[in-house]
């Protein structure tokens, strides 16, 4: 079987489209002729085959030309822009890598155009009079970025702390000035003025490797676990001073690292040096949207996912943070705050009160600033005072979350001259098809115009950027990533972005969150399940009465249940679960399905896509008869007894689906499977990685159907021939939850990341500095101006969220999709893809059903 065409490194689009168009000139006449026929348009990948399709009718022929070079390079084509008589294509080869050519539709030749020509071309489609404007604003990040280092290889995106390693200790060991940051690094090091690591006696490369030296002597003959204080006077004469380690060992091992990696630079050795470095003590975490608490802010608007992800986030901080300090040999108190509005009317929560400890941990709070008094909004939202106050200095590490959060993180770490993180969990650009060509019309509602602008100047003033998947930076071969959306776009007759953020840029980085260990362990771990739900759980599963919390019911309790949870919308594909289960006899001959989803009365609900999924359910289970094989939940918002219900499928020895059409991130496959429940995600966004198809769990496509359910029948077919393929399953799928997917090992990367992009923003001090002034200067010129024409909103009466009928024993919070509440300097108001009402984009959002 012959390979699929591809282009060789060496070639480029416009190199090799001339000779495909001639190899089948006669059609590609009639196809150019059809593009070009409706005048001025921009069309996408399926426009242009579809066109194709009409063009070439034989079958055999049409074949021939899609399976050829350019077949390659129309399905690598993300968009055309077409101003009869010619047609500009935005190909898209790689994820990362584009590519502009533009052919004549009447003679077909073709001719190489850079960004900025095919920016241009497109905004004639929209704004004629914009693009022959040669004043118009024009943004290009890139021009400031031109001696920074950049990753070469699609496959490498999203490895930025890795390749920072390797470029700095390749300069390390070739460079004597770069040595000598390295060492001005360690001497700034302090903590309250005390200092740490090393004091002014060792002031130069030599005399440091060379007191490592006798050091490492010195306590070769110590007992491991000798005290540091036993030798600190002697270390102290030395040039040495605390930080190095708790034990004799611990400082022995750091004192070896760093005389190898100041004699022959490792990468790997220094990612490892860097995290042993005491230089995190104290984190500040912005979330400013939203009702951000620790209880009975379920469902309030612009609550959901980022609560229950932070508030993880910090515990997983806090411990790691707690360990390294005590292996340091330092009685260092760490701090971590949650910087976040205080709301006055809080609804009966804790969000009018400005300082809140959070549960299960020691040193990490909730911090609230008002963004009004009693007599008017402030003008400004500034946190940074309190923060010095409370932290009694600078913190060491920001981090932001969504577009308010990570725009007020910009502005607060360029005025202190701190190392910065930002965490988008989901950027609107790539939701909303053509948002930005098409601004002018969306922005009364949704000022996407302001949110856009915020985006590109966090994304480009943060020293790393962290996400949870690779497709959440570059996409997937077919699909451009979130991030890389934002690479060259325009808004006519605002600005024209010719280089927004480059995805190849070393400050992505992937770390993937996980799932609470507390409340989605195994299964297995029978002295830690939560048998106290055991009887509410039976009911909800094969009580034969309908209620307000669950219809239909299980007639064969025997059978196997596959199992989905999710908010009831198209995206989402609940019922397409469904009506694949319907289809499929022998599937239904094995197992039952249960779903928890929404509301069962269409008029409970708000939301015009909800409405229509509700009446398509209850269509679904006339259709196919499912009484007795069905069971449908209302939406759980108890997260410790959704715990208990993952591992009560799972001694059905059954399996959990999630069909969605695309999912970001898919934090309920981690639940699932950290639960012991072999699992089925779709193949379409952030599950695809999470999973190995056939190894750690199953891919489905969920666009089709009938494959997809023959799969999960063949599952459960292989489990009655061979009886320990569950338990294969159920291990393996655990056993890459512990590799890859834990709240440990995120803690771990964040917390590297922190440590050696804040030395790396140091030797690249003076790039950084004139990024900044750039960066500034939009903010100021085109920002501030944005941001003081959207009006500031009187916010209506809430109505009260839905709850479960089952309160939870313990605190938690919503998780969900948060849409960003920002500032009054800076409202954002975030808009869905079917123009919904205020009350939809209220949408409850529930604990089981994170999307980040």
């Amino acid at each position: 079987m012959s390979s699929s065409p591809s282009l060789k490194r060496s070639d480029t689009i416009a190199d090799t489209m001339p000779d495909a168009l001639r190899q089948s000139r006669y059609y590609m006449k009639k196809c150019f002729s059809r593009f070009v026929a409706k005048g001025k348009r921009l069309m996408k990948r399926h426009h242009l085959m579809d066109e194709v399709e009409k063009s070439i009718e034989d079958k055999i022929e049409r074949g021939k030309v899609l399976e050829g070079l350019l077949g390659y390079i129309l399905s690598s084509t993300q968009e055309a822009a077409v101003v009869p008589p010619n047609v500009a294509f935005a190909v898209r080869p790689n994820p990362g890598s584009w590519e502009y050519v533009k052919v004549n539709s009447e003679d077909l030749t073709v001719d190489g155009i850079n960004v900025l020509e095919y920016l241009k071309f497109k905004e004639t489609i929209f704004d004629q009079d914009w693009a022959k404007d040669e004043n118009a604003l024009e943004l290009d990040f890139g021009a400031m970025d031109f001696s920074s280092p950049r990753l070469t290889l699609s496959s490498s995106i999203g490895n930025g702390v890795n390749y920072v390693s390797k470029f700095m200790s390749t300069t390390l060991s070739a460079n004597s000035e770069k040595a000598k940051q390295f060492l001005d690094y360690l001497l700034a090091l302090n903590h309250r003025g005390e200092q740490l690591m090393i004091n002014d006696t060792l002031d130069t490369v030599d005399k440091l490797q060379a007191a490592l030296i006798v050091a490492e002597v010195s306590i070769s003959d110590l007992p491991k676990d000798t005290p540091y204080q036993e030798f600190q006077q002697r270390f102290k004469e030395w040039g040495f001073e605390k930080g190095w380690g708790n034990t004799a060992e611990r400082v022995r091992e750091t004192m070896r690292l760093f005389s190898e990696v100041l004699q022959a630079p490792d990468a790997a050795k220094l990612q490892v040096l860097f995290s042993r470095l005491p230089n995190m003590f104290n984190v500040v975490i912005f979330s400013p949207h939203g009702y951000f608490g620790q209880a009975d802010v379920l469902g309030l608007p612009d609550t959901g996912g980022q609560v229950v992800y932070i508030l993880d986030q910090v515990r997983a901080l806090e411990e790691e943070l707690l360990l390294r300090i005590k292996q340091q040999g330092l009685s260092v108190k760490p701090q971590i705050l949650v910087v976040t509005r205080l709301i006055p009317n809080s609804k009966g929560t804790k969000c009018n009160q400005e300082l809140e400890p959070i549960y299960d941990t020691k040193h990490s709070h909730i911090l609230r600033i008002p963004f009004k008094t009693e007599q008017a909004i402030l003008p400004q939202w500034d946190a940074t005072a309190k923060i010095l106050d409370l932290m009694e200095g600078k913190p060491d590490l920001i981090i932001g979350n969504y577009s308010d959060g990570n725009l007020v993180a910009s502005l607060m770490a360029s005025k202190l001259g701190i190392t910065q993180a930002t965490i988008a969990h989901a950027l609107e650009k790539s939701k909303y098809e053509d948002s930005d060509a098409k601004w002018k019309e969306l922005d009364p509602k949704y000022h996407f115009s302001c949110q856009f602008t915020a985006d590109l100047i966090a994304m480009n003033q943060t020293d790393f950027i962290i996400t949870s998947t690779y497709q959440e930076i570059a996409g997937s071969k077919d699909r451009p990533g979130q991030y890389e959306s934002h690479t060259a776009f325009t808004m006519p007759g605002l600005c024209r972005v010719v280089s927004g953020i480059n995805v190849f840029d070393p400050k992505f980085n992937i770390a993937a969150p996980g799932a609470d260990q507390s409340v989605y362990f195994p299964y297995t771990e029978k002295q830690k399940r939560l048998t106290s739900f055991h009887p509410d759980i039976e009911e909800l599963l094969y009580s034969k009465e309908d209620n307000s919390e669950h219809i239909g019911y299980l007639a064969d309790r025997k059978k196997p249940i596959i199992f989905s949870m999710a908010r009831l919308d198209t995206v989402k594909n609940i019922t397409g679960l469904t009506e694949w289960y319907g289809k499929n006899k022998r599937l239904r001959n094995m197992v039952n399905l249960v779903v928890v989803a929404g509301f069962f009365d269409p008029s409970k609900s708000h939301d015009r896509e909800e409405i229509a999924e509700i009446k398509k359910m209850h269509t679904l289970i006339e259709k196919y008869q499912l009484q007795g094989q069905f069971r449908w939940i209302a939406a759980q918002t108890d997260r410790y007894r959704n715990g208990e219900l993952y591992r009560c499928i799972a001694d059905t020895k059954g399996a959990f689906v999630q069909p969605a059409l695309y999912e970001a991130f898919g934090l309920t496959v981690i639940e699932a499977m950290n639960c012991g429940l072999p699992t089925f995600a779709t193949n379409q966004g952030g599950p695809a990685e999470i999973i190995i198809d056939g190894v750690s769990g199953f891919h489905i496509d969920p666009n089709n159907g009938d494959e997809s359910s023959n799969k999960i029948a063949d599952f459960f077919e292989k489990c009655k021939t061979d009886a320990g393929y569950w338990n294969q399953m159920s291990a393996a799928g655990r056993q890459r939850i512990y590799e890859c997917y834990t709240w440990k090992i995120y803690a771990n990367k964040v917390l590297n990341m922190g440590s050696i992009y804040g030395f790396w923003r140091q030797i690249n001090k003076e790039p950084k500095e004139a990024k900044q002034r750039y960066i500034q200067m939009f903010y100021s010129l085109l920002f501030r101006k944005l941001a003081s024409n959207v009006p500031i909103k009187v916010p209506e009466p809430l109505q009260s969220a839905q709850t479960s009928p089952v309160e939870s024993q313990q605190p938690a919070a919503a998780t969900g999709i948060a849409k960003p509440q920002p500032p009054a300097s800076a409202v954002i108001d975030k808009p869905n893809q079917q123009e919904k009402t205020a009350q939809q984009k209220k949408r409850h959002v529930r604990k089981t059903m994170t999307v980040i």
